[in-house]
C-alpha cells in the first residue's frame, strides 16, 4: 500500500500544482463546495491550462485535466468511475447497486451493450409525448404563478417534471408527480437521496465508513428511501415481468415500450437476460443519471435566455415560424432537427453552466498524459468547468454566453473533445440523446408560451454538486406572450 502511494505521489508530482503543505496539501487553497469553487476552478484552468496536480490532504494525490489534448487520452479509455472508497461516487452506491455508473469490466461492457437498444433513435421517439405532457403541466402551474406579476423559482419546478418525465420513460409510472409535487413520496424519497449524497461527501467522518453513517440520522433515512424506491422498483418489474410471460403479445398494443420493457427483453447470444436485481441497478442509474443533471441543464437554459432577451427572440421567432400551423403548438419528432438556434442556445448554456461539473476516473492500466506515465489505482478528474472556461480553447471571452460559437462553421473548427457535456468515448452519457431531445422539448414549449426575464433583485449563485445548480435557485419573471 504504502510502496503503491509512494509511486503514484511520485508521478503525480511531475505535474505542475499549487504549492502542497502538510497535512493539508492542497485542501487549504479549495474554497469547499460553495458559489466560489467554480471561480477556483477557472482560474485553476487560467493558471495550469493543461493538467494540474492536487493532493487530497496527505495521502490522496490526484490529476485534473482541463485541455482537450490531454481530455481525450483519458476518455478515449475505458476506465471505470472509481473502484476505492474515497469516490463520492461509491456513496450512490447503496441506491444504484451494481449499474452502468459505478461498474466496470465485463458486466459494464455486456450491459452498455444491452442497454443500447434502450437509446435506439425508434424507441426515443415514442417519448416525444411524454415531453409534450408533462411540459403542459408544467406551464400549467407557471401561468398560474405568473398571473400574480411575481417572480418565482423555478429550479424545484423544473426538477418534478424531469422526474416525472424519467419516471415514465423508465417505467410508465405514470402518478402525479407533478401535481403532488415534493408531497409524492417518490418524489420525496428521490430527491432526498440526491441531496444526502451530496452531504455525506462533505462530511469526512462519514464519507468513508458505511456503517457510521448508519448510525446517524441522515443515515437512516438514506437508506429507509433506498429501500423504499427499491420496493418500488421491485414491485414494478415483478408485475411487469409476470404480465410478459402470461401474455407475451402484450406489448403489441402499447402506445410505446418503456426502459424497463427493452430491458426485460434483452437477451445476450446465449439468450440469457438481466436478472430482477440487475435491471432494477439500470432502471435506478437511469433515474439517478438523468433527472436532476436534465433539470439543470433546462434551468440554465432558462435563465441564460432570460437573461439575453436578444436571443431568447431569436428562437422565439424560430419556433413561431415552425408552429403557426400548429394549434396545439406541440413538439414532434421530425422538429428536433428544425430548432438551430434553439440547439445551439443549449448547447453553450451547457458550456457556460455546466450540468455535470466533474468526471472522476480511476486507472486500472498505466497511462502517459504530458509525457509522463501514471500507474495504475491513479485518480484522474476531467474537471468540465475548466475545460469549458479554458482562455486557450475558448477564448478571453469564455465567461460570455454566446450561441454562435456553436455555428456549424465554428464547430467545424472545434476539437471534438472541447465540449464535454455528456463525456465522450466509450463511457460517454448513454442517455445524451435521450437528454438533449428533453431538453429541445420542454425550452422550446415554455419559450414559445412565456417571454422570460430575470429577477435582478435575486442573486443566483451557481454551485457545482453533482450537478451545477444555484445555491437559492433561480428566479425569473414570465409573462404570457
Amino acid at each position: 500500500m504504502y510502496r503503491t502511494w509512494f509511486i503514484i505521489g511520485k508521478a503525480v508530482n511531475k505535474f505542475p500544482g499549487e504549492p502542497v503543505e502538510w497535512p493539508y496539501g492542497n485542501l487549504h487553497q479549495s474554497p469547499g463546495f460553495n458559489e466560489k469553487l467554480i471561480l477556483h476552478m477557472k482560474e485553476m484552468a487560467t493558471k495550469f491550462n493543461r493538467a494540474w496536480r492536487q493532493w487530497f490532504g496527505p495521502f490522496v494525490p490526484f490529476i485534473t485535466l482541463c485541455h482537450p489534448d490531454t481530455v481525450k487520452i483519458l476518455a478515449k479509455t475505458e476506465e471505470p468511475k472509481f473502484t476505492e472508497g474515497n469516490s463520492a461516487y461509491l456513496l450512490a452506491q447503496p441506491w444504484l447497486g451494481d449499474g452502468l455508473l459505478l461498474t466496470s469490466g465485463r458486466k459494464w461492457k455486456r450491459n452498455r451493450r444491452l442497454l443500447t437498444p434502450a437509446f435506439h433513435f425508434d424507441i426515443l421517439k415514442s417519448y416525444i409525448s411524454v415531453y409534450n405532457e408533462q411540459s403542459e403541466i408544467l406551464m400549467k402551474k407557471w401561468t398560474e404563478k405568473c398571473s400574480k406579476g411575481e417572480s418565482f423559482d423555478i429550479q424545484t419546478d423544473v426538477c418534478l417534471c424531469t422526474l416525472s418525465i424519467i419516471l415514465q420513460c423508465a417505467f410508465s409510472y405514470g402518478e402525479n408527480i407533478q401535481e403532488a409535487g415534493k408531497r409524492h413520496p417518490y418524489a420525496a424519497a428521490v430527491l432526498e437521496l440526491s441531496h444526502l449524497m451530496v452531504k455525506r461527501a462533505l462530511n469526512p467522518l462519514v464519507r468513508m465508513s458505511k456503517f457510521l453513517y448508519g448510525l446517524t440520522s441522515d443515515g437512516r433515512l438514506f437508506f429507509k428511501h433506498c429501500d423504499y424506491v427499491h420496493e418500488v422498483a421491485k414491485n414494478v418489474i415483478s408485475h411487469r415481468r409476470q404480465a410478459l410471460q402470461e401474455n407475451p403479445e402484450a406489448l403489441k398494443d402499447k402506445k410505446y415500450f418503456d426502459f424497463l420493457d427493452i430491458l426485460l427483453q434483452a437477451r445476450d447470444q446465449d439468450g440469457t437476460g438481466l436478472t430482477d436485481l440487475e435491471i432494477r441497478d439500470e432502471v435506478d442509474t437511469f433515474l439517478f443519471e438523468g433527472h436532476d443533471t436534465t433539470a439543470s441543464g433546462i434551468s440554465w437554459t432558462l435563465y441564460s435566455l432570460a437573461k439575453h432577451p436578444e436571443f431568447q427572440k431569436k428562437a422565439q421567432q424560430e419556433l413561431d415560424e415552425l408552429l403557426a400551423d400548429r394549434p396545439n403548438k406541440w413538439i414532434l419528432w421530425e422538429d428536433l432537427n428544425q430548432l438551430p438556434y434553439l440547439t445551439m442556445c443549449i448547447k453553450e448554456s451547457m458550456r457556460l453552466w455546466c450540468p455535470v461539473p466533474l468526471i472522476s476516473r480511476q486507472l486500472s492500466q498505466p497511462i502517459t498524459i504530458e509525457g509522463v506515465t501514471l500507474p495504475p489505482h491513479t485518480i484522474i478528474d476531467i474537471n468540465i468547468v475548466a475545460l469549458h472556461h479554458n482562455p486557450t480553447v475558448w477564448g478571453e471571452d469564455h465567461d460570455e454566453y454566446k450561441p454562435d460559437r456553436f455555428l456549424p462553421e465554428n464547430i467545424n473548427k472545434m476539437d471534438n473533445f472541447a465540449f464535454l457535456p455528456f463525456s465522450a468515448g466509450p463511457r460517454n452519457c448513454i442517455g445524451q440523446n435521450f437528454a438533449m431531445n428533453e431538453q429541445k422539448v420542454t425550452i422550446a414549449r415554455i419559450i414559445q408560451r412565456f417571454d422570460l426575464s430575470v429577477d435582478e433583485s435575486h442573486p443566483v449563485q451557481p454551485r457545482p454538486e453533482l450537478v451545477t445548480r444555484a445555491i437559492q435557485g433561480i428566479k425569473l419573471f414570465m409573462k404570457p406572450r
